[in-house]
């Protein structure tokens, strides 16, 4: 993944995730919602040839889009160690 900010206000962020998928980024905009966003979305102009971008407004947008972040690992994590658990029965 390459993150590329397009455009940064006090309260918006518009970034550019070069190799990103529909999966991680309904997951992260869901997430970010989830964390305090006003607004969280992403779209892709052209599915051939554009990159997918992500849109983020709130009081603080780089804090939420860290917290979404760090709150999708800490799940990932989670949920590791549970299956983990399960294949060991």
């Amino acid at each position: 993944m390459e993150l590329k900010v397009l455009e940064e206000k006090k309260d918006m962020l518009s970034l550019e995730l070069t190799g990103e998928t529909h999966t991680f980024l309904n997951l992260l905009t869901e997430v970010s919602w989830k964390e305090g966003a006003r607004q969280a979305a992403y779209f892709v102009e052209h599915p051939y040839i554009a990159q997918p971008k992500i849109i983020v407004r709130s009081d603080n947008p780089r804090r939420v889009l860290r917290d979404s972040v760090q709150k999708i690992i800490d799940d990932c994590e989670d949920f590791s160690t549970k299956f983990k658990r399960a294949m060991k029965k």
